[in-house]
């Protein structure tokens, strides 16, 4: 960066700090400014890395959740005119690059929740997996009651597999390792282990917060709506 004298053109936008005629002036002056010019391009890497980090709310046109999208598939959706409308409060704006004929930079503001447009399906069957169920049993053992890191939790089967038992959600649970060493092939009430609350299948809005560790508050607003009952997990 040059370094611009006070009898010079117009400074550039950049700087924080006027620079003085005396020499040494001038040079605190410029390490105030680089310093200033650092911390806006950290500031500008920080806002990035933390829009990175948000997944958008996928909706249908007619307002069902319908996915999780990342930055860049957002991006993409808006490119291709696939987004009918957005909700919610605007996110940091997305800075592209500078078009060769107008000299003018591209940008784009993304909204938290965005419906694209396609088919409207009536179903949603919620996938089973372990981070899902043990959110929605809210890392909680539903033999002892205990609360356990996710890595010390087990999926039970209530009627146990063996005995055809099957792996849907309304019949497993979390359970501790030994809860579930303790149950082993029988029912909760062959094993004198009742269960403390019955198993549920979310419904679409409540499968897609328990499928995301960060939700912004906007899109929990919206999901939250369609909760069937007060869920412990939800706040």
């Amino acid at each position: 960066m040059a370094l611009v004298r006070h009898d010079s053109q117009p400074r550039s936008s950049l700087s924080c700090a006027k620079l003085d005629r005396n020499p040494l002036f001038s040079i605190d002056n410029l390490f105030s400014t680089i310093n200033c010019i650092r911390s806006r391009k950290a500031l500008a890497l920080e806002k990035r890395v933390e829009l990175a980090m948000h997944a958008i709310l996928k909706l249908d046109v007619a307002g069902q959740p319908r996915g999780w999208l990342s930055l860049q598939e957002a991006i993409s959706a808006y490119a291709r005119n696939d987004v009918m409308y957005g909700i919610g409060d605007p996110l940091p704006t997305v800075f592209g690059g500078i078009q060769r004929l107008t000299g003018v930079r591209s940008s784009l503001t993304l909204q938290p929740i965005i419906a694209l447009d396609g088919r409207v399906f009536d179903e949603f069957t919620p996938p089973l997996s372990n981070r899902t169920l043990f959110r929605r049993d809210d890392h909680r053992c539903l033999y002892c009651g205990n609360q356990f890191a996710r890595q010390e939790l087990t999926r039970d089967h209530v009627v146990p597999a063996s005995r055809g038992g099957k792996n849907e959600w309304e019949n497993v649970v979390a359970a501790c390792k030994r809860c579930n060493w303790l149950k082993d092939c029988r029912t909760p009430e062959e094993a004198s282990m009742p269960l403390l609350a019955v198993p549920f299948r979310p419904n679409a809005y409540e499968w897609h917060f328990l499928a995301k560790d960060r939700v912004l508050a906007d899109q929990m607003e919206y999901l939250s709506t369609q909760f069937r009952a007060d869920r412990q997990w939800a706040h």
